[in-house]
């Protein structure tokens, strides 16, 4: 975890992550609340904020050994996240007795937390003189050794016998910064050694893809604001070439994303051929960011607010060249991106998002040409989102056929998974790729 970049002092900081968590534990999703904050201490308190959240299982687990009633929410939130920073999965980023006293601070100076400060100084504090036992002692809770909810990880260990440990452990590492270069405006090899002249150290990924060795603010990344690259995990860089060279005429191929914001994938199409695009998201708001993606990038296409499921209220009868249905799911692949995840999702959440994602793949599929081609693509590593997905599909329509495809990809720091061009993917975030075409008939 990289230090606050911040002159807010540490009480500040600790004070506002605790709201964060107190924020996400009511069912919101850390990226509006994170917005919310004075952007001069949002770098800062994000960092704070995401090593919580990673570490949130076993610091859940230690306030339950030292506090067994649990105290009000302000005070239970603040007393977490100062245990999470106590306990971190990876380095520490402050020393303990200064967490502590900053903790202590920050209580003082909350009116919902003050009367409690000394509770939350002898709680810490007693952590400090047994931290040893303490920790051994959660070690039986899985959710606390693994830092993610009972039924996720029972899930994992279902679908990936042999892996669920891996795909749990990548989690509590944050990704890697990793770019798409714009083949409109420069070329991988070229941006690679503009970035090395500058002193930022990359390497190839993919046909398209540079990452970073250590990620800077993306505004100073040479001609961002211009185009140049956007940012996008490995695995997402995946599903443009898929879909592209599945076709035998990409120019000018009319193609439909169906849940296209906020627009990193239909950008990606646009860059690799100049195609007839329908984007289409049921968010308008969610729409504007696919506008602006497409202005910052110089692309153009037909940007559409729309349900992609009523199919009736927005499609003009002409049937598609080609498909993607990045589907709503549980984005169960990218929570080292976006550790709030795991603590929002609840696992009735799976069933009733695969109905939602086939619903989807049985309305998209009667407006694809035959001979045309569609991908299904989810980020998640459940395979009631992917692998069961495609096989209930293929049951239901005899008209499609598998084409090679990627499957499932787990989160990956060292090994390649798949490859795709030139270079090997690696270390990317969880995903499933389902590349279908539809029999001539």
């Amino acid at each position: 975890m990289s230090t606050a970049q911040t002159t807010a002092p540490l009480w500040q900081q600790l004070q506002a992550s605790a709201r964060v968590l107190a924020q996400i534990r009511q069912g919101q999703s850390a990226t509006p609340v994170l917005a919310a904050i004075a952007a001069e201490q949002r770098a800062g308190v994000q960092a704070l904020s995401f090593a919580v959240l990673r570490d949130l299982g076993r610091a859940q687990a230690l306030r339950k050994a030292l506090a067994p009633k649990k105290p009000s929410e302000a005070v239970d939130a603040l007393l977490c996240t100062a245990l999470a920073l106590l306990c971190p999965s990876s380095a520490a980023a402050y020393e303990a007795h200064t967490l502590v006293n900053q903790a202590v601070e920050a209580a003082k100076n909350d009116r919902s937390t003050r009367a409690q400060a000394p509770f939350i100084n002898a709680c810490l504090r007693r952590f400090l003189r047994e931290r040893e036992s303490l920790m051994a002692h959660t070690d039986t809770d899985p959710q606390a050794l693994w830092n993610h909810p009972p039924w996720w990880i029972s899930r994992l260990k279902q679908d990936w016998p042999s892996q669920w440990q891996r795909v749990l452990t990548a989690a509590q590492s944050p990704g890697p910064l990793t770019l798409r270069v714009n083949r409109r405006k420069t070329t991988q090899k070229a941006y690679l050694a503009l970035l090395g002249e500058l002193g930022l150290q990359a390497s190839a990924v993919g046909s398209s893809g540079v990452r970073l060795d250590k990620p800077v603010p993306v505004m100073q990344l040479p001609h961002f604001a211009q185009g140049w690259v956007s940012v996008q995990d490995a695995a997402a860089q995946l599903a443009a070439p898929l879909l592209i060279s599945a076709l035998a005429k990409p120019q000018g191929a009319r193609v439909l994303d169906a849940c296209a914001a906020p627009g990193g994938k239909t950008a990606h199409l646009l860059e690799l051929a100049d195609l007839d695009l329908l984007a289409l998201d049921v968010d308008a708001t969610r729409c504007e960011r696919i506008h602006d993606t497409f202005k910052r990038l110089g692309l153009n296409a037909q940007v559409l607010a729309a349900d992609a499921e009523q199919v009736g209220l927005w499609w003009d009868g002409r049937l598609f060249d080609a498909i993607l249905l990045d589907a709503p799911c549980s984005a169960s692949g990218i929570v080292r991106r976006h550790p709030d995840i795991r603590w929002l999702r609840r696992a009735s959440d799976i069933d009733a998002l695969a109905a939602l994602q086939q619903r989807l793949m049985q309305a998209l599929w009667p407006l694809l040409s035959p001979g045309g081609v569609m991908l299904y693509c989810t980020c998640s590593v459940f395979k009631a989102e992917g692998e069961n997905q495609l096989k209930t599909f293929l049951v239901n329509n005899t008209d499609a056929t598998l084409l090679p495809s990627p499957g499932h990809l787990l989160p990956a720091h060292a090994e390649p998974v798949v490859s795709l061009g030139d270079n090997a993917h690696r270390d990317q975030d969880g995903f499933y790729y389902a590349l279908l075409r539809k029999a001539v008939q």
